[in-house]
C-alpha cells in the first residue's frame, strides 16, 4: 500500500508542468497594479537626478561627457577614488567588496549634492578605484584627518553589525575622487587588496 501511495504522488510531481508555480503565485488583480505603481516610482526617483543632471551641466556637456571619456596618460589631472580597507576586522572578501560598495555609493551621493563637477572629472577619466588596507581604527582615523586637511571628501561605513563585525564598526574609508597625485599623499604607501 506505501508504494501505490508513493508511486502516485510521485507520477503527480512528475506531471507538473515547467513554469506552474508562477502562475499560481501571481494573482492577475494585483500584478497590474503593482507592475503600474512600480513604474511610476521609478520614474519619480529618477526624474529629480535627470532634471538636476541637465539644469547643472547642461544637456550638450552631459552627453558629451558621457560617451567620450577622457584617457588616462598618469598625469596630474587624472582623479581617482581610494578605498581604505581595515585589517584588524578580518572581514571576508565579500564582507569587503560589500563594504567598499557602501563606501563608494555613500561619497558618490555626497559628491553629487556638493561637487558635480569633480564627480564628472572622475566620471570623465573612468572613475578609478583602488582598494588598500590599513592596520586599525587609528590609523584609519589618521588618514581620514589627513585627507580632510588637504581638501578631499572622505566617507567611512559604520557596519550594521548582521554579519561579521560588530555594529558600528569602522569598515572602510573612501577617499576622494581627487588628483592622482593628492591621492597618492594620502593613501600612496599603504598595501594595495
Amino acid at each position: 500500500m506505501l508504494r501505490s501511495k508513493h508511486g502516485a504522488s510521485k507520477s503527480a510531481h512528475h506531471e507538473r508542468k515547467p513554469g506552474a508555480w508562477i502562475s499560481g503565485s501571481i494573482k492577475p488583480e494585483s500584478f497590474l497594479p503593482g507592475l503600474a505603481i512600480g513604474f511610476l516610482l521609478g520614474l519619480l526617483v529618477k526624474l529629480p537626478n535627470n532634471f538636476r543632471r541637465i539644469t547643472n551641466t547642461g544637456a550638450k556637456t552631459a552627453r558629451v561627457n558621457s560617451t567620450r571619456p577622457v584617457r588616462s596618460d598618469g598625469n596630474s589631472d587624472e582623479v581617482k577614488m581610494v578605498f581604505v580597507v581595515r585589517q584588524d576586522l578580518k572581514m571576508g572578501a565579500g564582507k569587503i567588496a560589500s563594504q567598499c560598495a557602501h563606501a563608494a555609493t555613500g561619497i558618490y551621493g555626497a559628491l553629487m549634492r556638493s561637487q558635480q563637477a569633480l564627480l564628472n572629472k572622475w566620471e570623465q577619466c573612468g572613475q578609478p578605484k583602488i582598494v588598500v588596507t590599513c592596520k586599525n581604527q587609528q590609523e584609519m582615523n589618521k588618514l581620514q584627518a589627513v585627507a580632510e586637511k588637504i581638501g578631499l571628501l572622505t566617507f567611512i561605513v559604520a557596519d550594521a553589525g548582521r554579519t561579521q563585525v560588530s555594529a558600528g564598526s569602522r569598515t572602510v574609508l573612501a577617499i576622494g575622487p581627487g588628483t592622482k597625485a593628492v591621492v597618492d599623499s594620502v593613501t600612496g604607501k599603504l598595501r594595495l587588496l
